[in-house]
């Protein structure tokens, strides 16, 4: 239950402390007292977003604080998992710098709002007439169902199984696609594979071929120059051979009377035999060079194929494409076939689908079996509060699908009015409506619900008279399970209470503050009678206000 909530910093909050007790707690005041400002700062410690632009102080930090008292039973499982110190008297703090910084603590342990919002829904039921009613929503629809059914250890086992389940589809999904990738990468290095396969690279090709091509396209410039000039070197008239060797043989007249002049004639004879070897090569090449044109087209073809490889892979060179083929080669005995993996996952998710289906099924009709029950129950409680004609009318329905929480879609169907079709309840309860068909089922299942503290912010809206005494009643039944705290205007539900605060501006001539204090018995009369006559009450209100506490006291 919720002990103490103390806030300090916060819209027109300088400071305030409110302690609980067990049972009903009323907050009444006048209009913008700040009654739903106090709502909202308990939101906060339930994990709601923060805003700097609702501090009081904008240099200061805000802080609400909120003292908790748990079973250790229920809590200490979260506690351990979330390695935070357990406590019975938990403190769950939130802090506001003038920064914007937000900060959350669960007994001085740092949390992320996550873990707050994750406690805080364990401990309190807060509704708020401006929020987005729980009624509307399916998940707390079938969370009635559940809790009238008893379902809450068979739907943990579903859920614990489920998470599995939705965990093996993913992976498998996962691995379908990892494995279609894979199929496509080994199709595709197959393709390339194939290309450099025919292509049979050899190490060293791609010079040779270029120095082949230059001498097959010029092979009958290479005829005709070096067959002239070996003509010219050894057969002509005027060949150089024959002319060197006059030259040496002119030397022999002189060679005895120099003593240089016989190494000048050797080499004129190591010249000339040089020339004429030089001759037999020019010769041999221009006899041996041909032009061949289907040579000619055959290297052509065979460099086209490596440039075509050196484009495509942007190298230069033989060896590098070389290097890719054999990069390309163990890329594909890298890729492995998923088929078996697939096989095994789709069998073991096939085997906790068929699970789901029974416990889905077993579910589903436990569900279903409360129906008619809660829809009686909560039409008897509707028609006590002034609604004899209103109908509740649950429509079940089985998914097409497996869902987290078996295959049954539920949807509540309200009709306020005799004969009146069965509508979404969003589409035709007004704001009093739903406030007591609220009330009507959170009070129905309240015992099947381990909520310590359900809150109620103006419940009684729409409401008055008869209906409000009667709606005072039940939540005064209600706080005998839970901790009940509601902020009213009506005066038959706030004569309800076990403890009774009142909320009230406060002027000091700088600024306008909110207070809050503990009523007495006679400040609960003069109260009440302002509630029922306006400020300040009637002598009659005050007399009808103290009789209103007298008969519920």
């Amino acid at each position: 239950m919720l002990k103490k909530l103390t806030v300090h910093n916060y819209a027109i909050i300088k400071e305030v402390e409110l302690d609980f007790h067990q049972g009903l707690s009323i907050i009444t005041g006048e209009t913008g007292a700040g009654k739903s400002i106090i709502m909202g700062a308990l939101g906060l410690i339930m994990g709601n977003r923060a805003d700097t632009k609702t501090l009081f102080n904008p240099e200061k930090k805000c802080i609400i604080e909120g003292v908790f008292l748990l079973s250790g039973k229920n809590f200490q499982p979260f506690f351990l998992e979330n390695d935070i110190d357990w406590e019975e008297e938990t403190i769950i703090r939130r802090e506001i710098t003038p920064s914007g910084k937000s900060r959350a603590f669960i007994n001085d342990t740092p949390v992320n709002l996550r873990v707050l919002k994750r406690l805080t829904s364990l401990l309190v039921d807060l509704h708020q007439q401006f929020d987005n009613l729980d009624i509307h929503h399916v998940s707390f629809q079938l969370k009635v169902l559940d809790a009238l059914a008893d379902n809450s250890e068979l739907l943990e086992q579903y859920r614990e199984i489920y998470a599995r389940y939705a965990k093996d589809k993913k992976e498998l999904e996962r691995l379908r696609k990892a494995n279609a990738d894979a199929v496509q990468e080994f199709d595709f290095l197959q393709f390339q594979l194939d290309e450099f396969d025919r292509a049979e690279l050899q190490e060293g090709e791609q010079e040779g071929l270029e120095e082949e091509i230059k001498r097959l396209t010029h092979a009958e410039d290479i005829k005709t120059t070096l067959g002239g000039l070996a003509l010219e070197i050894r057969e002509s008239e005027t060949n150089l051979s024959d002319r060197l060797r006059e030259l040496t043989n002119a030397l022999n007249p002189i060679e005895k009377f120099h003593q240089d002049i016989p190494n000048l004639k050797q080499k004129l004879e190591s010249l000339t035999f040089d020339l004429e070897d030089l001759g037999d090569q020019m010769e041999n090449i221009a006899e041996t060079t041909e032009y061949n044109p289907e040579r000619i087209l055959e290297v052509r073809g065979r460099l086209d194929t490596v440039y075509h490889l050196q484009n495509k892979y942007q190298v230069g060179s033989v060896e590098d494409l070389l290097r890719i083929q054999a990069e390309l080669t163990a890329r594909m005995d890298d890729i492995s076939d998923l088929s078996g993996k697939i096989e095994v996952l789709e069998q073991a998710i096939a085997k906790t689908e068929g699970k789901l289906l029974k416990q889905s099924e077993v579910l589903g009709k436990r569900r279903r079996k409360v129906i008619p029950a809660f829809e009686r129950k909560i039409a008897e409680s509707l028609s006590h509060l002034s609604m004899p004609h209103a109908r509740l009318s649950v429509q079940a329905e089985y998914s097409d699908t497996l869902l987290p929480t078996g295959k049954d879609e539920i949807e509540f169907l309200f009709s306020a009015n005799k004969g009146g079709r069965p509508e979404s309840i969003k589409d035709v309860a007004s704001g009093g409506e739903l406030s007591r068909l609220t009330l009507c089922i959170k009070s129905l299942i309240a015992g099947a619900l381990a909520m310590p503290t359900m809150i109620f912010d103006e419940i009684d809206t729409g409401i008055s008279g008869d209906v409000a005494l009667k709606m005072g009643y039940i939540l005064a039944k209600l706080s005998g399970q839970h901790q009940v705290i509601s902020i009213t205007h009506t005066p038959q539900i706030a004569i309800r209470a076990d403890r009774h605060f009142f909320v009230y501006k406060s002027d000091d001539g700088q600024r306008t503050t909110t207070k809050v204090k503990v009523l007495e018995q006679k400040e609960r009369i003069v109260e009440i009678a302002t509630m029922l006559s306006g400020a300040p009450p009637s002598s009659s209100a005050i007399e009808n206000a103290r009789e209103l506490l007298t008969t519920t006291s």
